[in-house]
């Protein structure tokens, strides 16, 4: 037993003296990540406390739950809960598959110098900040002059305000999101479509599969692993909401749609300084955004997916 004991620690000995370095590599990573990320979350407890900047975090007294009571009977926190989780949907259930289809019908196409065209121009609108966006919006879908609306009267359509109606809002906001990441998120699906053995094509050409059969039966079970992967990392931010998008792209009319977590956090909690307040509403999506996230992994392991971790 002895022996056995001396041999293990004498392998990994050799194999520390081998990897010292990338181990070394690794630790600069994992200071950043220390500094950057899990020391500040010691600040959680501003969530339980009434803070006070000039007596600082700890020095503050504690509040218990009564922040978190009072976001709970808040009728403007439920309504930028609801609004975040319906965006976001709607994100998901429009905005996911449209990387997969562009990625695939890429794949499909044979000559490469058009290829190569159409993914440049599907990427660029990835690298367009959502202030820029918003402005271009303002200007396409204004109802006097905007090139929509001119282009929609000409059909005796219109004028339509698309920014202004809290329906045609949610239909806008989404509809800019696809266009500006669907072409980045192709990236990885078409570099997942290249790992696809070609023996594997030339099996399903030679038992009779069509263009559209080597698709449904090749490429997509093919890409079954990243798409998974990928949408439970979505599930996980479903509750999460970046801030410039909405922020940028909402007015005041249609206050009711657009107001989410993110632009609640920064109007109450930065512009009126009721930071527990705020922190006790973004350690409460946070805890549901990792519900969400373990909840889709297990879920994928058990239909056979191996899942995140």
């Amino acid at each position: 037993m002895g022996k056995v004991n001396n041999k293990g620690s004498l392998k990994r000995a050799n194999y520390i003296k081998r990897s010292w370095m990338l181990y070394l590599m690794l630790l600069l990573p994992m200071i950043f990540f220390g500094v950057f990320r899990y020391v500040p979350m010691t600040n959680i407890v501003i969530a339980f406390k009434d803070y006070n900047m000039f007596r600082g975090v700890w020095e503050s007294p504690w509040a218990g739950a009564k922040w978190f009571a009072q976001a709970f009977s808040s009728r403007d926190f439920y309504n930028a809960l609801r609004n975040t989780l319906w965006l976001n949907l709607l994100d998901l259930v429009i905005g996911f598959p449209a990387p997969v289809i562009l990625a695939i019908l890429l794949n499909e196409v044979t000559s490469t110098g058009y290829k190569k065209l159409t993914q440049t121009i599907v990427y660029l609108p990835h690298f367009l900040s959502w202030i820029i966006i918003s402005g271009i919006a303002s200007q396409l879908f204004a109802p006097g002059g905007g090139m929509i609306n001119i282009m929609l009267g000409k059909a005796g359509i219109g004028p339509i305000d698309f920014l202004m109606k809290n329906e045609l809002w949610v239909g806008t906001y989404v509809g800019l999101g696809v266009w500006r990441e669907a072409g980045w998120g192709t990236i990885i699906y078409l570099a997942a479509i290249t790992g696809i053995n070609p023996e594997v094509y030339e099996a399903a050409e030679v038992d009779g599969a069509g263009r559209f059969g080597k698709i449904w039966h090749v490429t997509l079970p093919g890409l079954r692993p990243t798409i998974v992967v990928l949408l439970i990392m979505n599930l996980g931010r479903i509750l999460g909401s970046e801030f410039d998008r909405p922020y940028t792209m909402a007015n005041p009319k249609v206050m009711q749609v657009a107001d989410v977590i993110s632009t609640m956090v920064y109007r109450v909690g930065i512009r009126s300084f009721q930071f527990s307040y705020t922190a006790a509403i973004g350690l409460f999506q946070s805890v549901i955004c990792v519900i969400f996230l373990v909840a889709a992994n297990q879920l994928a392991k058990k239909v056979g997916d191996r899942g995140i971790w």
